[in-house]
């Protein structure tokens, strides 16, 4: 039976000390250049793989090589581009992943929060519940390394953060709606607690303010961020008697749920009413006809985030960033 290779076994044939092949496999970036391109090789050749437990044991300052990653929403595909950029990451780093779903509900949210604490985590990235979320605000006053994506802290500045310009990106979308001569055009918002629903909201109304159109609250709704929400709002508004020419849908699911209540109703897109969701989906191009969609850099803040999670566990004292990335309007055939 063949030995299983061992740290030594790396060390020696790499001609380095143990500790030096302990550092490139959980700090690569303190380990020079040519020196660590040479330790991978000899582990590549001895398909050396690390010992997950005793080497969380070796690691100084008790990390644990885990992250915990905590979204509001599995369902929506925003956040499975998230998960991809933050697993993608914490794999080339040599950390695992430790995920939960709260689906936007408190209770849950503070259980796994409580659970990512007790597994001792390194770290965590998450989207938090709403503005004022009190109970990641206590994690980060014990100084527990924490990355926010999509959402920020009102009360709590002192937080690294990954957003996208969703004003900007709702503003760009409205406008190209009344550019293209809609006039009555509807916002079908998620969960108004949640910053980036009223982030779009808030690029709706500049829009229309922009091109001196008038801001109907009757044509300015919020759901639960769900696709049944999107169903029933766009039913409703659709069936006002003068009903919308056009929406803005606030997130990918709420888009999936206008278009089957449109498509129920019989209605053709663009010709009886237009839409544009914020979000855009891989299946876009397949949908009839083609989706016009804001969007957003999932995999890009899931990689971002990751990044700055990975400094702040190994520099605690680093100050804090707040990083914004731009959305991009797709634009296609359904307006």
């Amino acid at each position: 039976m063949n030995k299983t290779p061992s740290l030594k076994d790396v060390a020696e044939k790499a001609n380095v000390s143990i500790s030096t092949v302990s550092r490139s496999l959980n700090y690569p970036e303190k380990v020079d250049t040519k020196t660590l391109g040479r330790i991978n090789k000899v582990i590549k050749e001895l398909n050396y793989r690390p010992n997950r437990v005793a080497q969380r044991l070796r690691i100084k300052e008790g990390h644990r090589k885990i992250i915990g990653l905590l979204i509001p929403d599995i369902q929506n595909p925003f956040y499975v581009d998230v998960v991809r950029g933050v697993e993608d990451y914490a794999y080339s780093r040599n950390y695992a992943l430790l995920m939960c779903n709260f689906a936007q509900n408190k209770e849950k949210e503070r259980m796994y929060l409580d659970i990512m604490v007790s597994e001792s985590v390194d770290g965590m990235i998450l989207a938090p519940f709403d503005k004022y979320d009190q109970d990641v605000i206590n994690l980060l006053e014990k100084d527990f390394p924490i990355v926010c994506v999509d959402r920020g802290l009102a009360d709590y500045q002192d937080v690294d953060i990954v957003l996208v310009d969703n004003e900007r990106g709702a503003f760009e979308a409205v406008s190209y709606l009344i550019e293209q001569g809609y006039e009555r055009i509807a916002y079908v918002g998620g969960l108004p607690s949640i910053p980036t629903s009223q982030q779009r909201k808030d690029g709706y109304v500049k829009a229309l303010q922009k091109y001196n159109m008038p801001v109907d609250n009757e044509l300015i709704n919020f759901g639960d961020s769900k696709h049944d929400s999107g169903k029933v709002i766009v039913r409703e508004l659709l069936q006002l008697e003068k009903r919308p020419t056009a929406f803005f849908t606030g997130n990918n699911l709420i888009t999936l749920g206008a278009l089957e209540t449109i498509h129920a109703m019989n209605l053709v897109i663009p010709g009886d009413v237009a839409i544009i969701g914020f979000d855009d989906m891989p299946w876009s191009i397949s949908l009839n006809p083609p989706l016009t969609a804001v969007k957003q850099p999932g995999y890009e803040i899931g990689k971002r985030a990751a990044d700055l999670l990975y400094q702040k566990i190994i520099e605690p004292e680093k100050p804090s960033v707040k990083m914004m990335l731009n959305a991009k309007l797709i634009i296609r055939d359904s307006c």
